[in-house]
C-alpha cells in the first residue's frame, strides 16, 4: 500500500510539473513537422544501417586507429550525399599512436587444451608470432609486490591481478525503465546533495588508493595511466612475455577491459597483454595453486599508427537561412575499445545522430518542414574514452578555454549541444542543466512525443559542472554551455556491453534507435526554428586550475 502510494504522489507530481511548465514558458510546436519527421524516422530508417557501416564495416574504432580514420571519412562521404555543408576533420592534439588488433589467438595447451576467449588491450605490443610458455601467477596487489616477484617471470606468462570470485546471475540484467522509474529523477530529495553532470560513469566503482586492480589499471584519470606505466616498466624489464588480466568486469563468455598501454609515444611500452574470461583465468589460477605447471600458446597482432598524432573531430552542417550564426549542435563519440565492434559505445550516438540530421536534411530539401533559422551542426568526437579529449578540445577552441574563460565570437551563439552516448536504449527524458526556463521549453517539446516513451524533463534543480566528466555533453556545461543529455533504457549497456567484447550490432534494438533518432531531430528542429536562442545556463568563474588546449 505505501509502495503504490508512493507512486501516486510521483505520477501527481509529475503531472503537475507538466501542466505549469506547458502554461508558462514552453514552445508551441509545429505538430505538421513533427508528422513528417515521423514519416521519415520510421517508415525511411536508415539508422540500422548507418548502424551496420559505423562498427561492422568498420569494427572497433579505438581513438586514431585506421579503422577510426577509415570510419570517418565514411561519415563524411554521407554527410556530403546528405547535402551536408563545411564537412570536415577538424584535428586535436597531439594524441599520440593510433593502436588497433588485427589477429588474437589464445590457448591452454597443459595439462589439457582450450582455447581461451580474450582480446588484447589497447596499446600492448604483439607476440611476433606464435609463443608457448609457462604460466605463473604474480598478483600485483600493492608496490611491494613488485619487490616480491623480481627475477622470477622471465619468459612466463604472468596472470597479474587476483582471481574473481564470481557468483550467480540471479537478477535480469537488461532491462527498462519504468514510467514511475523516470518521473521519480524529476524530483529534488535532498537540496543540499545537487550535483551537474560529469563525474564517473554510472556503474563504474572509483579507484582504491594504494590498491591494483583492474579496473584502477583501466582508467582513463592520471592515476591510472601512472599505474599501467609502472606495470609495463616492471613487466618489460622483468622479461615478461605474456601478461593476462581476467578483465574489470563480466563472466560467462563476456570481458570487460580497455587500457593495457599508452597513446603517448613517451610512455613505457610492456610485453603483450590481453584479457581472458574470468572462468578460464581461474582455471590456470587453480592450476598453478594446486602445484600443475600450465602452459600457455598465443599469438597476437596489433598495429600502431604512427603516421599522425593528431586526433580529430567529424564536423558537418546544415547551414541556417536567417540565423546562421547561431548554432544547434548534436553528436556523440565515434572512438571505441577493441573488445567488440563500438556497436552500443558508441556506433548507436553517432548513428542516431546522423540520422537525426538526414532526417531534417531530407525533409527541408523536399520543402515538407519550414526552413532552419540557425544552423545544425554534428560533430563525431574522437579520443571520448581516453577522457573526451576530443571534445574538450573543440569546446575551448571554439567557445571558450575554462583557464580563463575568455569567450569568443562563437560562444553566445551556440544555443545547445545534444549528446547521444548511453548504448541502444531508448530516449526517455531530457535534463534541464539547472534551468527553470529551459525546462519550460523541453516540457512543451516532450507532451507530444510520450506516446513513444520520452516522458519528462530532469535535472530542473540540478548544480553546475565541477568537472568534464561521464561523456562529451560535460565538455560544454564545464564551461556553461547548454550540454544536454538524454536519460535511456539501460537495457544491458553497463552488465553486458560497456567495454566489452560482446558490443556487438546483435545487441542493438531497431525501435531503440529509431525512436531515438526521431526524438534527436525533433529536439534539434524546435531548437534551430524558434524565434528566440535557447536560455543559457550560468557561465562559471575562470579555473587557472583547468587543463589547458
Amino acid at each position: 500500500m505505501i509502495r503504490w502510494m508512493a507512486r501516486l504522489v510521483v505520477v501527481a507530481v509529475m503531472v503537475g510539473m507538466t501542466a505549469s511548465g506547458q502554461e508558462s514558458g514552453g514552445d508551441k510546436v509545429d505538430l505538421q513537422a513533427l508528422n513528417a519527421l515521423k514519416r521519415e524516422a520510421f517508415e525511411r530508417s536508415q539508422v540500422m544501417e548507418l548502424i551496420y557501416h559505423i562498427s561492422e564495416v568498420y569494427g572497433p574504432r579505438v581513438t586514431n586507429s585506421r579503422n577510426h580514420r577509415a570510419a570517418a571519412e565514411w561519415a563524411m562521404r554521407q554527410m556530403k550525399e546528405w547535402g551536408l555543408q563545411n564537412v570536415h576533420l577538424e584535428p586535436f592534439g597531439p594524441f599520440g599512436y593510433g593502436w588497433q588488433v588485427k589477429k588474437f589467438y589464445g590457448a591452454l595447451e597443459t595439462p589439457s587444451y582450450a582455447p581461451l576467449i580474450g582480446f588484447p588491450l589497447a596499446w600492448t605490443p604483439g607476440t611476433d608470432g606464435p609463443v608457448t610458455a609457462e604460466a605463473v601467477w604474480t598478483p600485483l596487489r600493492s608496490d611491494a609486490d613488485f619487490e616480491k616477484y623480481r627475477g622470477t617471470l622471465k619468459g612466463k606468462v604472468a596472470l597479474i591481478f587476483e582471481p574473481r570470485e564470481l557468483t550467480p546471475h540471479t537478477e535480469v540484467e537488461s532491462r527498462r525503465l519504468s514510467d514511475e522509474e523516470v518521473y521519480a529523477r524529476t524530483l529534488t530529495n535532498d537540496p543540499s546533495r545537487l550535483g551537474g553532470s560529469g563525474g564517473p560513469r554510472p556503474g563504474s566503482e572509483p579507484p582504491r588508493p594504494g590498491v591494483i586492480t583492474p579496473q584502477s589499471a583501466s582508467t582513463a584519470a592520471a592515476s591510472g595511466r601512472e599505474l599501467r606505466n609502472k606495470i609495463n616498466a616492471f613487466l618489460k624489464e622483468e622479461g615478461v612475455l605474456v601478461a593476462l588480466t581476467p578483465g574489470y568486469n563480466g563472466d560467462g563468455g563476456t570481458v570487460f577491459a580497455t587500457y593495457g598501454g599508452s597513446q603517448d609515444p613517451a610512455d613505457p611500452v610492456g610485453p603483450p597483454t590481453a584479457a581472458i574470461t574470468p572462468e578460464q583465468y581461474n582455471r590456470v589460477v587453480r592450476l598453478l595453486q594446486h602445484g600443475e605447471h600450465p602452459t600457455l600458446t598465443f599469438d597476437i597482432q596489433v598495429e600502431y599508427q604512427k603516421d599522425d598524432l593528431d586526433s580529430f573531430n567529424v564536423i558537418g552542417e546544415l547551414p541556417g537561412a536567417t540565423k546562421p550564426d547561431e548554432v544547434v549542435m548534436l553528436g556523440g563519440h565515434f572512438d571505441s575499445w577493441q573488445g567488440g565492434t563500438g556497436a552500443t559505445d558508441n556506433a548507436t550516438g553517432a548513428a542516431v545522430s546522423l540520422e537525426a540530421v538526414r532526417i531534417i536534411a531530407k525533409l527541408q530539401q523536399a520543402k515538407l518542414i519550414k526552413p532552419l533559422a540557425r544552423t545544425v551542426r554534428v560533430a563525431l568526437w574522437g579520443g571520448e574514452e581516453q577522457g573526451l579529449l576530443g571534445s574538450l578540445a573543440y569546446v575551448q577552441q571554439h567557445f571558450a578555454p575554462r583557464k580563463t574563460m575568455a569567450k569568443t565570437p562563437e560562444y553566445d551563439k551556440l544555443a545547445v549541444y545534444f549528446n547521444n552516448d548511453m548504448g541502444t536504449g531508448r530516449l526517455r527524458a531530457v535534463t534541464a542543466l539547472g534551468s527553470d526556463e529551459l525546462a519550460a521549453v523541453f516540457r512543451s517539446w516532450v507532451a507530444p512525443v510520450k506516446d513513444l516513451g520520452m516522458i519528462a524533463v530532469t535535472g530542473q534543480t540540478a548544480g553546475a559542472t565541477k568537472a568534464p566528466g561521464g561523456s562529451d555533453s560535460a565538455s560544454f556545461s564545464w564551461i556553461g554551455l547548454s550540454g544536454v543529455n538524454f536519460t535511456q533504457d539501460p537495457v544491458e549497456y553497463m552488465s553486458r556491453t560497456h567495454h566489452s567484447n560482446m558490443d556487438l550490432y546483435d545487441r542493438v534494438q531497431k525501435g531503440d534507435v529509431m525512436q531515438g533518432a526521431l526524438v534527436e531531430a525533433w529536439f534539434v528542429y524546435n531548437a534551430a526554428t524558434r524565434p528566440d536562442i535557447l536560455p543559457r545556463i550560468e557561465t562559471p568563474e575562470p579555473d587557472p586550475d583547468a587543463k589547458g588546449f
